[in-house]
């Protein structure tokens, strides 16, 4: 099972971001997600963003996930 967890954005270059999820760096493609601006959260799956998460609710759902690996 795969578990979607909430990912920073940290560089934009057309439909394409750089993203941040813990301590790895990766691409995902904007083209169903409207309105991305560097330091949003996003979910993704499979390289593609579906979704912006709240910054307050990603924080929240990082903090849950983070103490589940501990």
């Amino acid at each position: 099972m795969c578990l979607a967890t909430p990912s920073k954005v940290i560089k934009i270059e057309k439909d394409w971001a750089t993203v941040q999820s813990n301590n790895h760096q990766h691409k995902a493609n904007l083209s169903l997600v409207k309105n991305v601006k560097i330091g949003d959260y996003l979910l993704i799956h499979d390289n593609l963003a579906i979704n912006k998460v709240p910054k307050t609710e990603a924080k929240r759902i990082l903090k849950i996930v983070n103490g589940l690996s501990k």
